[in-house]
């Protein structure tokens, strides 16, 4: 469940973000977050915009990939503690407000679209929840990641349950006690990077091939697929072969899975339709 509906999105064409950057071209939306000023922490303001975006792609399917980017010289630093509890709430953004408690964790979860983070820039606090909720990681050398929650008396605590699904636990809970920064390298050998890249160029190279090879496959067996994989997590182990065989047969009544057979049948490439 997203917090906005597919009903909230539909003038999302005429909406101001403040502290996002949004480009929808080519099946793919790019959302850029733009507060590089303070690090790109996350305000309420910048919050609700993300969910706002993610949202959009999630109800609209000619949105078949989502790209995450960052100006500036830090990806994301977390939480702008401040601002959560500043009173005053001024800004230029028109975005709705959601109709439900957004919950960072769960916006990607509940996303059903690949996602892949383009990252130029270290990475801190509560800022994981945006990657970690990824698809794919695309990153330089110019990436660190640390959660510096403990020296502050704090804990990562939603952070620790989306690192969870991608590393070992012992490691997690080590980093997690200790605060100390992994580096990219450290950091593909973890998981936590999918492809790691030499620079900028070849970082943009990678990230447009990536984007390009997902979106030419079918986007609704993705949807569905995507939807599986995070179902299975509230599934009983004896009970998951009965559910993915349920929705298997929902693929298999899609528009583009009688396309796909149709296509490969004739030799012809397949003219997705989302459906």
């Amino acid at each position: 469940m997203m917090p906005y509906s597919q009903e909230a999105t539909q003038s999302f064409a005429k909406q101001i973000f403040a502290f996002l950057q949004i480009k929808e071209e080519n099946h793919v939306l790019e959302i850029t977050l733009n507060r590089p000023e303070k690090k790109n922490a996350l305000n309420p303001t910048m919050v609700n915009e993300l969910a706002y975006a993610l949202s959009y792609a999630h109800h609209n399917r000619d949105v078949r990939a989502v790209v995450l980017a960052a100006n500036g010289t830090i990806f994301c630093a977390g939480a702008d503690l401040k601002a959560f509890m500043a009173k005053n709430t001024e800004t230029t953004s028109t975005i709705p407000a959601p109709t439900a408690e957004v919950v960072i964790g769960n916006l990607f979860k509940n996303l059903h679209r690949p996602c892949i983070a383009k990252m130029n820039a270290p990475l801190y606090a509560g800022g994981h929840l945006l990657v970690c909720g990824c698809t794919h990681v695309v990153a330089t050398p110019a990436v660190s990641f640390s959660l510096p929650e403990v020296k502050r008396g704090l804990w990562p605590m939603q952070v620790m349950q989306s690192l969870l699904a991608i590393m070992p636990a012992r490691k997690m809970l080590d980093w997690c006690m200790r605060a100390y920064k992994i580096d990219a390298e450290e950091a593909q050998q973890l998981g936590l990077v999918s492809h790691l890249v030499n620079d900028v160029e070849e970082l943009d190279k990678r990230v447009n091939e990536l984007v390009a090879d997902i979106v030419s496959k079918a986007p609704a067996a993705i949807k569905l697929g995507l939807q599986a994989y995070q179902e299975l997590q509230n599934i009983k182990a004896d009970e998951a072969h009965g559910y993915l065989k349920k929705m298997l047969g929902e693929v298999l009544q899609t528009q583009d899975a009688m396309e796909g057979i149709m296509a490969f049948q004739q030799k012809r490439a397949p003219v997705w339709k989302g459906k």
